[in-house]
Formats: C-alpha cells, sequence, structure tokens
C-alpha cells in the first residue's frame, strides 16, 4: 500500500506528533508498505520547498519554507506543493495528523479529498474549549459530510472530536516499543521500604501546557509534609518555560529536591526510569500521554489526572492513582511516600503486566481507518 502521513510537524523537532508519525512511518515501511510524509518542517539543513530525503526507509518531502521561529507552516507555496505531491504520488490513502492549529495538515486533507483520495484524519489533542466554535464551523462547511476516516490517539480525545463533527470517530492510538521499555533483569528491585525516598521523575517539554512550574509547586507542598530528603524529582525536558521553571523551583526552596535534566535522549530517559518509583503527569489536556506509557511499561507507578488520555492505561489503585486537580497530586505523592506497602504493590504490578499499544495493535488500528477510508469514498 503506498501511505501518505501529512503533518505540519516533523523530525528534527521533537514532541509527542512528530515521534508518533515518524515512528509509525517507519514501522509500516518495515511491514513492506511504500510509506511518505509530507510535512512544513524543515530538514536539518534547512531543505525546503518540495526536497525529499529518504529516513528509515519513509521518503519524506519537505514542503516548509524558511520563516521566523522556523514555524511549521507554508501559507504561500504550502497548498500547491501539497496538491503537486497527491498528483505524483496517488496515494492509495492519506493519513493526516492533527492538533488544534495544524494549518499545514488541514490543507492536506482538504486538498486530499478534493483530489479523491481516501483520508483518514487522527486527532493528536484535546479540543477542550474549541468544540463549539469547530462545530460551528463543521456545519456551516463541506465537512460537515465529508468522506474522511475520524479518528483520535485516545477515547477521550475521540469524545470532543465526535461532538465537533458528529460522525463515528475511531481510537488509533499511539504506539510503543514496550520491548525496549519494559524493565530488565539488571533493574533496581521494588523495595518495600516505609521510609526510603521516593524517587519522582516527570518527563514533557518545558511549556505552559505541560504544566512544569505547577507541577514543582505541588512536589513542593509534598515535601513540606514529608521529613526531609523523602522526596526527589527528575523533572526531564526543555522548552521556552525553563526560566520559569528554575524560579519556581528557587522560590519554593527545592534546590536539593528537583534535579532538571534538561531533554535526554531516549536510552538516557530509559535508564532514569530504572532509578524511579513514580511518574507525575500534570498536564489538564494530554490527549495520550506517551511518556506516562512509557513510564508505566518500565515498570512506575503513575500519578495522572481523570478525564486525560492516560486513562486508557492507568487504572485508578491497580497502575497508579487518578487524580482530578494538583491538591489531590499533592495527596497521592503523600499517599505514596507514607505507604510504601501500596506503592511496591503497583510498581509489581507494573513491572510484571505489560500495558497495551505495542505496535502490532496500532498498526492494526491504522490500517482499519485506512479501510474505512477506502470505504467512503
Amino acid at each position: 500500500m503506498r501511505i501518505v502521513h501529512v503533518s505540519d510537524c516533523f523530525a528534527p523537532r521533537t514532541g509527542g506528533i512528530e515521534s508518533q508519525v515518524g515512528d509509525l512511518a517507519a514501522r509500516q515501511a518495515d511491514r513492506g508498505h511504500e510509506v511518505h510524509v509530507l510535512t512544513a518542517t524543515l530538514g536539518t539543513a534547512g531543505e525546503r520547498g518540495g526536497i525529499v530525503d529518504v529516513e528509515g526507509g519513509v521518503h519524506v518531502h519537505r514542503l516548509g519554507a524558511r520563516l521566523p521561529f522556523d514555524l511549521p507552516v507554508n501559507p504561500a507555496a504550502g497548498p500547491r506543493l501539497l496538491r503537486a505531491a497527491f498528483g505524483d504520488l496517488r496515494p492509495d490513502v492519506v493519513h493526516v495528523h492533527a492538533g488544534v492549529l495544524s494549518p499545514f495538515a488541514f490543507d492536506g486533507a482538504r486538498l486530499a479529498l478534493d483530489a479523491g483520495l481516501p483520508t483518514a484524519v487522527t486527532w493528536h489533542c484535546m479540543l477542550d474549549g474549541t468544540v463549539p466554535a469547530l462545530r460551528g464551523a463543521v456545519r456551516r462547511t463541506r465537512w460537515a459530510d465529508a468522506p474522511v476516516a475520524l479518528s483520535a490517539v485516545s477515547s477521550a480525545a475521540a469524545a470532543r472530536v465526535r461532538d465537533v463533527f458528529d460522525a463515528p470517530v475511531a481510537v488509533v492510538p499511539n504506539g510503543l516499543d514496550l520491548d525496549a521499555w519494559a524493565p530488565c533483569d539488571d533493574d533496581p528491585a521494588v523495595v518495600h521500604d516505609d521510609d526510603a525516598p521516593v524517587r519522582l521523575v516527570s518527563t514533557m517539554r518545558l511549556a505552559p501546557r505541560k504544566r512544569a512550574v505547577p507541577l514543582v509547586e505541588l512536589v513542593g507542598a509534598a515535601a513540606r509534609r514529608l521529613p526531609r530528603g523523602r522526596l526527589h524529582l527528575s523533572l526531564i525536558g526543555s522548552g521556552p518555560a525553563l526560566g520559569r521553571v528554575r524560579s519556581a523551583v528557587s522560590a519554593q526552596g527545592l534546590d536539593d529536591v528537583v534535579d532538571l535534566r534538561g531533554r535526554l535522549p531516549r536510552p538516557q530517559v530509559r535508564a532514569a526510569y530504572a532509578h524511579a518509583d513514580v511518574f507525575l503527569a500534570p498536564a489538564e489536556l494530554e490527549a495520550f500521554g506517551i511518556a506516562a506509557l512509557e513510564a508505566r511499561t518500565a515498570g512506575l507507578a503513575i500519578v495522572a489526572r481523570r478525564g486525560t488520555g492516560i486513562a486508557e492505561f492507568v487504572t485508578d489503585g491497580v497502575d497508579g492513582l487518578l487524580v482530578t486537580d494538583d491538591a489531590e497530586m499533592t495527596e497521592a505523592v503523600v499517599h505514596l511516600a507514607k505507604d510504601g506497602r501500596l506503592l511496591a504493590g503497583i510498581r509489581e504490578h507494573n513491572r510484571t503486566v505489560r500495558p497495551a499499544f505495542g505496535w502490532d495493535d496500532v498498526l492494526g488500528a491504522a490500517l482499519a481507518e485506512y479501510e474505512r477510508a477506502r470505504a467512503l469514498r
């Protein structure tokens, strides 16, 4: 099958959509499909304007333009380049990857439908706060009757998309190499000790939406309720909020509690999880939570917000604790720090019971959407 993915963002940018589109495309190429990615993200050396390179068996078409801040858009030439690419490639299916603001992806979906191509759209975001406006826009345009297979990366995200389009919405989850993240034989054993330090970890892009500053503040609130030295947080990631995060660490007096690790490659993240107990996910609008799934697969207890995509693979009291706000997350951290038996039980469960969302599951879900898109045409 000739599969064309359309995504505003792609490597060398880093982030959830970029990683998932890249991994999905590479896995599909490994299965013998001819896979192309059309993206507005420039290449490492600034490749743009239609340059095509092959990365891991995937043909990556750089259709972006040189713009301030390297924004992954091309309002002037993007539609023309997309239309030409569809005409040259004649794909069996076009798989569009959308966020709340994805002008390049939306152009790709519109032009693919104009060309009569089977089109699947997967939403990688939560549409909270935008549903009424989007629903009105859909009802005023041809999108209300467009023959497109709609999906989202979790049931929580799919519910919002369903509210917008009033149409069937499937789930095509993010995927993970479960073997690569599973505990190793030489990882430290789970220890039941109510007095042992509890090692917290969180991995995120340091941006306001991910809520790194509130995370530091709630960890500080928990640390003040526990003996000195009982908590340690490793915060992995970088981004525009780094300065504010550093200020929060200093203001909370947490220089000996919080370790800002910066952005780490996957092997180093995996190594950090091998020496941690609890993964904290403070984001309120988490469509899936691939970092949390990586940590869950590695055997960590997960503390996350209810109503997010993380609830797809975390059952409260089994894989971790689900909370409704920051105050409850503070309580959850304190509870796990005081109840070593509970923490050890959750960790032992997560080390021995694998979650779903291996690549076989994800590839099957994507293929089902492609067949649905072809049937709709």
